[in-house]
């Protein structure tokens, strides 16, 4: 194993990385300390990892024993994806206008998003496995990638409009040349949010899975893919030539984001911050309905019947229970329905 292989795994705060020999593929897993958003130290991990892997094909030796075909990013947060950007560094930097600090964490985004985009300008292919919520920079991130397998019970959405921003790391770019420009704004201005189904259908999502077999869904992509990768990956490069998605062009996009942070009011920067205090709280996420909000779950919560139950009942300790005395049977869900009044 060479330096340059064994760089990939480096030490890292936030992010998490193994190889798969049967797949050939390096996984990506975002390990949020805090809320799973893009922090600042993820973004920098992140392309740090696949600046690694350039390195790695750029030194050319050890590509026998260990190949790299696949790029896989995923998450390591039960029921979710990445919730997008970090809302309580934007309040801050923007009550303080600081466009510099901004712009770099917009730069930060759009590096990622280009690479992962482009397949990091490798012979390889780009994968971004969803299972849960992707909203924001988390939906942006996940359309980067050369394929977006999802599972059905998945949500993914650009919500920004509703603290009066807009996706400025390349939610355009790349809806608009899915599905054309009328209906990537009508996504991007509606901030509504989308099952894994209804983006299936769209042509969003390339893949979708039964809940609870994403893995399966991604081995078996896989498995396919290698019998004519060759083809496929001229496919790929085909696509890029056809309808490029330029760093420039994410870079204007970007710009044009930090001027548009940097005007709102402290109305929007109320909102944002009750989206931070959610998100602290229960890792909110929102409904297919516009306007609603709920909790995503962890798969141990959705173990759990949270059924109402029948009265008169008896407790555990032999008590008669003759009405159910809570308002609420999440009371997580009482900070969610405030929040969103």
């Amino acid at each position: 194993m060479t330096e340059q292989f064994r760089s990939i795994f480096g030490s890292y705060k936030e992010m998490s990385v193994r190889y798969d020999r049967n797949q050939e593929a390096i996984w990506g897993y975002f390990k949020p300390s805090l809320r799973p958003c893009f922090s600042p130290t993820i973004l920098k991990e992140a392309k740090t990892i696949m600046e690694r892997i350039i390195g790695y094909f750029e030194a050319g030796v050890d590509e026998e024993n260990f190949p790299i075909r696949y790029a896989i990013l995923a998450s390591h947060t039960p029921g979710v994806f990445n919730l997008g950007g970090d809302l309580e560094l934007f309040i801050e930097l923007i009550k303080r206008q600081n466009r510099e600090l901004l712009l770099e964490y917009a730069t930060d985004c759009v590096d990622i998003c280009h690479l992962f985009s482009t397949s990091l300008g490798l012979p390889i292919t780009t994968i971004s496995y969803v299972e849960g919520s992707a909203l924001g920079g988390g939906f942006e991130s996940a359309m980067s990638g050369n394929v977006l397998i999802a599972e059905k019970h998945s949500q993914m959405g650009l919500p920004e409009i509703r603290f009066n921003l807009f996706p400025g790391m390349g939610a355009y770019s790349f809806l608009a040349r899915k599905l054309g420009i009328p209906k990537a704004e009508e996504i991007i201005s509606s901030g509504k949010i989308y099952s894994g189904p209804e983006l299936h259908q769209l042509g969003v999502v390339d893949i979708l899975a039964e809940s609870g077999k994403g893995y399966e869904a991604v081995d078996c992509f896989i498995s396919k893919h290698r019998k004519v990768s060759n083809g496929m990956r001229a496919i790929q490069k085909v696509r890029q030539i056809y309808s490029p998605v330029s760093y420039e062009e994410l870079m204007e996009i970007a710009r044009v984001w930090v001027d548009a942070a940097l005007q709102l009011e402290d109305k929007d920067l109320k909102t944002m911050a009750r989206l931070v205090l959610a998100q602290n709280r229960g890792q909110m996420t929102a409904e297919h309905k516009p306007g609603k909000l709920h909790l995503v779950r962890s798969r141990q919560d959705r173990r759990i019947d949270t059924r109402p139950s029948r009265f008169p009942l008896v407790d555990t300790d032999g008590n008669r229970i003759l009405y159910d005395r809570r308002s609420h049977y999440d009371r997580r869900s009482l900070d969610i329905m405030q929040m969103s009044n």
